[in-house]
């Protein structure tokens, strides 16, 4: 295997470092994150229409770039790198990859052209703080991760050819903003239930937001909230489903089991990318760290010329640089072949064990930015600690680490009886 980079990809990776340096530096962040949807909306327009940042890895006959896992995870390392509020997750890594897979073909193309173009953002819904089960990153998804009782999670009835949606979630990632929900939900009642997809196109396009950000539904019985999180950086919403009109996503005669195939397979593209963009956070910290050591002074002479720093520097750089190629080769292994697009099949346990790296280096890094910058690193306004929220609010959301390190080890039949016997034949 080739492990360099092509032209394009290190084009893609240079073009988006430069805009953000120039447009997302610390102030700018604190700035849009205090704006209703949470995010710079035209930095965002300009990522879409300059870079077809929303629609890098979506087909070019959906008006996308035609790239894969492998651009979008190193597009994820930028944005991390320089801690980027956007819709970017949401929608290019969950949302758009359930339509591309289980859409009908008139769903597809009524949904992500306007994705690709950056005319519409999208997320997945799903109840309970599930996201990472649903995903299959730290649990299987084929129960009732989705509301499996007769009450709680999110439910579904049909009504009249349709379908009615019935439950809340609470952390859905820019849920309040997002043109397009796809919702998990249970159907089928209690004996016979599986999950499934559902649109609800909220087109809140031109509307006002409220203070908190929500855009006034134009589906009834939808509500949407911003939440107050930590990590700012990272939107949160919750959303309330209270007998909403949905639309299944597919075709009526689609069944749970090709639903948790299709998360299962769009968990490991984004644990690919998020692992990336995590290792981008770390880096971007451990340079500004490394700057700070060699200009402080202490007892005359640059703090980073002692012994002890330059030890504790060194290991976060192995830490680094072990987590980037964890991630790269799991956004390697979801890839695929460009000149026919055919995708690989994810290589079991892969994307979870580099996610899990990669949001532990995240944790580690932060935490020694905040020590070795000293009193001015415990301020709650340095730049520092955006970095140390961003790795705790990660950790809550897609973690924790040790469970995404089980579920890993158990994907690859490593505690498994006969594994050794197997591997040898």
């Amino acid at each position: 295997m080739d492990a360099a980079f092509t032209e394009e990809q290190d084009e893609i990776r240079r073009t988006l470092r430069e805009l953000l340096h120039k447009h997302c530096g610390p102030d700018e962040i604190k700035a849009a994150v205090r704006t209703p949807p949470g995010h710079d909306e035209g930095l965002w327009r300009r990522l879409a229409q300059e870079l077809g940042l929303p629609g890098l890895a979506l087909p070019a006959a959906y008006g996308g770039v035609g790239c894969g896992p492998t651009e979008l995870a190193l597009a994820g390392e930028e944005t991390g790198r320089a801690l980027l509020p956007s819709p970017l997750v949401a929608t290019a890594a969950l949302a758009a990859p359930l339509i591309l897979a289980l859409g009908t073909a008139r769903q597809r193309t009524a949904l992500l052209p306007a994705i690709a173009a950056g005319q519409m953002t999208g997320t997945l819904v799903v109840p309970g703080g599930q996201l990472t089960t649903a995903l299959a990153l730290t649990g299987a998804n084929d129960g009732d991760w989705a509301g499996g009782g007769r009450s709680g999670g999110i439910q579904a009835r049909a009504d009249d050819g349709g379908w009615r949606l019935y439950g809340e979630a609470e952390q859905v990632l820019d849920g309040h903003t997002a043109g397009v929900l796809v919702v998990a939900a249970r159907t089928g009642g209690f004996a016979r239930g599986r999950t499934l997809l559902f649109l609800v196109r909220t087109d809140g396009r031109g509307a006002d937001r409220d203070a908190r950000g929500a855009v006034p539904a134009e589906v009834a019985g939808l509500s949407r909230t911003r939440q107050t999180v930590m990590d700012e950086t990272r939107s949160q919403a919750r959303v309330e489903l209270r007998d909403v009109a949905a639309e299944l996503l597919g075709e009526s005669g689609d069944d749970g089991a090709a639903v948790a195939a299709a998360l299962s397979a769009t968990g490991a593209v984004a644990a690919a990318v998020l692992a990336a963009e995590a290792v981008g956070a770390a880096d971007a910290a451990l340079a500004r760290t490394v700057a700070h050591v060699q200009a402080r002074e202490q007892f005359g002479r640059p703090i980073g010329s002692f012994q002890a720093i330059q030890h504790r520097l060194a290991d976060l750089y192995v830490t680094v640089q072990a987590a980037r190629s964890a991630a790269y080769y799991a956004a390697w292994t979801v890839g695929g072949d460009p000149a026919t697009g055919a995708r690989r099949a994810a290589e079991p346990g892969v994307c979870g064990l580099a996610l899990a790296q990669a949001l532990e280096t995240l944790r580690t890094v932060a935490a020694e930015a905040v020590q070795l910058h000293g009193g001015i690193g415990f301020t709650w306004e340095h730049d520092a600690h955006l970095v140390f929220k961003r790795a705790a609010c990660d950790e809550l959301l897609l973690g924790p680490v040790h469970r995404l390190r089980a579920h890993a080890a158990q994907q690859a039949g490593l505690f498994t009886p006969g594994t050794r016997e197997a591997v040898g034949a």
